[in-house]
């Protein structure tokens, strides 16, 4: 088994595969994916296109058995050829069997050598059981077939099963279970301070098998009132955040759980590292990183939780300035579901705003005194009750989504936000959000990566 090797379908795609694998006659179907591959060290396949084989071209079709014309593999062919994609063959067992037969097995190894011939690529074969549960395995030349860990399915409920066990046997949330299917995971962090370096503690203790730490900041003094772990030693030292962090989970659950990465998440080794992840928490306060994680969810096929707070002010009526309210936001982003662009949680006005904070600051402070930006400067904000609130609102929201336990169902919670001054939670559902073409959609590796010429090889 290739180790934390992935195959990701986008819930439309997976969908739409179930309802054709299983159209209630009792009998096997097929179906081809086309995948492109994540950028990162890990083998990652994500779904770009479906190809339906047609129930009535098949040779043979019984509850065990299936045939089908070669053409629809010279399509899949002529689809992948051109970008050296990656072809996995899908087929249906009706009986639940939740393991390739011998049958199969000898099919693929026919199969396989027309694929390799035609696309050099790493091409595999996949079985879905009627839950709509899936395994995979790949071929490479001169090497045997290997179990695909995990296939994934970043839905608005996040599905996944291993190579060795159906959705049902993976727990329920908040047991020992969750905490042993979650060994299994990575987690990425965008962004440790505030809210970042309370959803890293929360994800570390949850039993995440991996973490990695994006943040290219060092500990100060002013911000030790709301960075867990973080020391005035640390901030004396200057020391990286994320080597704190890092220092922190080591102790407390061993080495090589925690990876941290000192650099800006607008950074190509940075985005290799992170395409790897299983999931996303999104932490950071600028709005190019907010760009940054939405283009990742979307180009890698990872799901996305963003989180972030506020504290807006007003001017009372003898001009002194006072709390107007005390604000979280949780989103939940799908692939192939409306981004943060498309719930204004970044537009390009932000991102102008915040490009001319960095670049010409005087210019910044008159457009803020001009009302064209709002906000108030301050140094070392006191917010570590709010940013916990925030950020446990936010990894509860996963588990939410990975192991449901809502009444409702999970599409009605798309975005959430609550206030501390009116007591109040308000949510919102995907219907709530324009969804606009999305390009990028499981791009992996495609150069450049996110579509952004500076990150590209």
């Amino acid at each position: 088994m290739t180790a934390q090797s992935r195959l990701v379908l986008t819930e439309e795609i997976h969908a739409e595969l179930w309802e054709h694998l299983f159209p209630g006659d009792g009998k096997e179907a097929a179906a081809i994916l086309i995948c492109t591959r994540s950028p990162g060290p890990v083998l990652k396949l994500l779904s770009k296109k479906l190809i339906l084989v047609p129930y009535e071209e098949c040779k043979v079709r019984t509850s065990d058995a299936i045939t089908w014309p070669g053409e629809y593999l010279e399509l899949a062919i002529d689809e992948a050829l051109p970008q050296s994609l990656s072809i996995i063959l899908v087929h249906s067992h009706p009986g639940g069997l939740f393991e390739f037969s011998w049958v199969d097995d000898q099919s693929d190894e026919s199969t396989m050598v027309s694929l390799v011939q035609g696309v050099e690529a790493i091409h595999g074969s996949a079985i879905m059981v009627p839950g709509g549960a899936m395994r995979a395995r790949i071929y490479q030349p001169d090497r045997p077939v290997e179990n695909i860990a995990m296939v994934t399915v970043p839905g608005t409920d996040v599905r996944f099963w291993s190579h060795d066990l159906a959705e049902q046997q993976l727990g329920m949330a908040f047991t020992s279970e969750m905490t042993a299917t979650l060994s299994k995971l990575t987690a990425a962090v965008i962004g440790v301070s505030g809210t970042g370096s309370i959803v890293a503690e929360q994800l570390a203790r949850l039993g995440f098998g991996k973490l990695l730490l994006v943040d290219n900041d060092q500990v100060e003094a002013k911000n030790l009132n709301r960075i867990l772990n973080s020391t005035v030693a640390d901030a004396t030292a200057g020391r990286p955040k994320v080597e704190v962090l890092a220092d922190a989970v080591e102790r407390m659950r061993g080495y090589r759980i925690a990876h941290p990465i000192n650099a800006s998440v607008f950074d190509r080794e940075t985005v290799l590292a992170v395409a790897d992840a299983d999931v996303i928490f999104c932490c950071v306060d600028s709005q190019q990183g907010r760009l940054i994680c939405d283009l990742m969810s979307s180009a890698f096929l990872t799901p996305l939780f963003d989180v972030g707070v506020t504290i807006p002010t007003k001017l009372s009526r003898s001009g002194a300035r006072k709390i107007h309210d005390v604000q979280g936001r949780i989103d939940y982003v799908r692939p192939g579901g409306p981004t943060l662009r498309d719930r204004k949680i970044y537009t390009p006005e932000s991102l102008y705003a915040e490009e001319l904070l960095n670049s010409d600051p005087e210019a910044h402070r008159d457009q803020v005194n001009r009302g064209y930006i709002t906000g108030v400067q301050e140094e070392a904000p006191s917010v570590i009750t709010l940013n916990m609130r925030a950020a446990s609102a936010c990894v509860n929201e996963f588990i939410a989504r990975t192991f449901p336990f809502r009444e409702e169902d999970n599409g009605l919670y798309a975005q959430t936000h609550f206030t501390l001054s009116g007591c109040l939670e308000d949510f919102a559902s995907e219907t709530s959000f324009k969804k606009s073409s999305n390009l990028l959609l499981a791009t992996g590796d495609e150069e450049p990566l996110l579509g952004l010429p500076p990150l590209g090889d």
